[in-house]
């Protein structure tokens, strides 16, 4: 057990480093979230105005994108790195030595996850020095935190399954359009409740990343509103349950082919 953590540790401290000494995969997914952020508050504005919207300050209503945004850069990052891993066959030197290919894997969510909360902790301050007043208070914090990690491992393990069956780095980032739809067709923009076009509408109420947004955006502005809290959290421990064992069978399988 000793030998396994220090493994995914040894792996942790190398998918970390490995991301910070390329800017990009750094500045990227801090600056990208941030500028749009600053665009839609100053482009849609107007929507406070409207009646029965939650808040008047669009800044906190939308700060919650930026969070899911962090998570889809996790999948890329998570699964593009495995992916040139494969490309350039470490992962089949690893199979020829005693550390255990779910050790990598662990390592490399592990990196993925630190710099999610990294990410998180970049949103929050800026949004705080903005302005923005998080209603759940101190322990709002943390539970912004702590979900950050769960959609992180998430996000990330889906991108290292990719990774996994496919070998390729192009097409785990092949994915990002993808998920930027998923993103867009969500309440991230107006609330569900105030969305007058219904194929819109249902398609958003159906679209489980609305449900991560108004997780977010329920401790930023409402405070501690149970069913947000069970709905964003149990999606996202769903997501990542389910692409963890993906990703794990998607491993043994290319640890076999090694």
């Amino acid at each position: 057990m000793r030998l396994f953590a220090d493994q995914v540790l040894l792996l942790a401290r190398r998918a970390v480093v490995r991301t910070v000494r390329q800017p990009a995969n750094v500045v990227f997914p801090l600056v990208f979230p941030m500028l749009l952020l600053a665009v839609n508050a100053g482009g849609l504005r107007a929507e406070t105005k409207l009646p029965g919207f939650p808040t008047n300050s669009f800044v906190s209503f939308a700060l919650a994108v930026p969070f899911i945004q962090g998570a889809l850069f996790a999948t890329m990052n998570a699964g593009t790195d495995l992916a040139r891993d494969i490309q350039t066959g470490f992962l089949s030197r690893l199979s020829l030595t005693p550390m255990r290919g779910i050790a990598l894997l662990t390592g490399q969510l592990g990196g993925v996850v630190v710099m999610g909360v990294v990410q998180a902790l970049v949103y929050l301050t800026v949004g705080l020095a903005v302005g923005v007043d998080l209603a759940s208070g101190p322990l709002g914090v943390a539970a912004l935190l702590g979900f950050a990690v769960l959609v992180s491992l998430g996000f990330g393990a889906l991108g290292a399954f990719f990774a996994l069956r496919t070998g390729s780095g192009e097409a785990v980032q092949g994915l990002f359009p993808l998920f930027f739809v998923f993103l867009f067709i969500s309440s991230a923009n107006i609330p569900r409740h105030l969305m007058d076009v219904n194929w819109f509408h249902d398609a958003a109420t159906a679209n489980p990343v609305s449900y991560l947004v108004e997780c977010v955006r329920s401790l930023i502005i409402t405070g501690w509103d149970g069913e947000a809290l069970a709905l964003g959290f149990g999606i996202a421990a769903g997501i990542a349950v389910v692409a963890l064992t993906l990703s794990g069978l998607a491993l043994r399988t290319r640890m076999a082919r090694s």
